[in-house]
């Protein structure tokens, strides 16, 4: 069978958002620190759901203009029904207008295909749906206000620009209280593997402070040095 299948594709996939699901978004950090790579944003909250979420990415680009060609739609349909179980649905509205780009349907819809959750640099209404269903999104910004006449999709997998960072179809995410993280499919195996390394090591200088261990001679040894190899 060939490597680039569809389903040894799925299950490679899989395989990465499963560890990436075991670590959290300080690793992810600092696995691209030492790596010199970028794709941190701070500052977005939670807005609904419990806990961290992770998986490939889905792009969705939404903005002023013509939709594309082709037989009109909801805009984010095309985006829930190319996502699973593994996927988190990344979203930019970045027009600066006060405009939902996702809502309380397309919610309810990503929610029982299983999407992990949706991350927005845009404007995401019936935010009170979400909570009740506990479907995990993270924006910085709400509102009341429809798409309709305001903005329409532009695309769905296309690459875009979430608060400037260059995320494309596939690439990954891990996004919890402290940041949304975002990996390039390209570098996912060497992240990955430099973030659990650093965990490893973190483990293990908890577990030093839980037998006792002097914080200075804990921290001093290994701290300091925990983006190096």
């Amino acid at each position: 069978m060939s490597s680039n299948t569809p389903d040894t594709m799925a299950s490679l996939r899989a395989a990465r958002v499963s560890r990436l699901r075991r670590l959290d978004a300080c690793a992810v950090s600092d696995a691209l620190d030492r790596l010199a790579l970028q794709g941190v944003e701070s500052h977005v909250p939670q807005c609904s759901g419990n806990g961290r979420i992770a998986g490939a990415v889905i792009t969705l680009s939404v903005g002023t203009g013509s939709p594309p060609p082709g037989p009109p739609r909801h805009l984010g349909t095309a985006a829930i029904e190319a996502a699973g179980a593994d996927h988190v649905i990344v979203i930019e509205q970045s027009t600066g207008g006060d405009a939902g780009c996702w809502g309380g349907l397309l919610t309810l819809g990503a929610h029982f295909r299983g999407v992990a959750g949706v991350v927005a640099d845009g404007p995401v209404r019936d935010i009170d749906e979400a909570r009740a269903l506990g479907f995990a999104i993270f924006t910085r910004k709400l509102t009341a206000r429809t798409a309709r006449g305001r903005v329409v999709e532009l695309g769905t997998n296309v690459p875009i620009r979430p608060w400037g960072l260059a995320v494309h179809p596939e690439d990954y995410l891990i996004a919890d209280s402290s940041a949304v993280v975002f990996v390039a499919a390209a570098d996912i195996d060497r992240v990955l593997e430099a973030a659990e390394q650093i965990a490893v090591r973190e483990s293990s200088m908890a577990e030093a402070l839980r037998r006792g261990g002097v914080p200075s001679a804990v921290l001093g040894g290994n701290y300091e040095h925990m983006l190096k190899r």
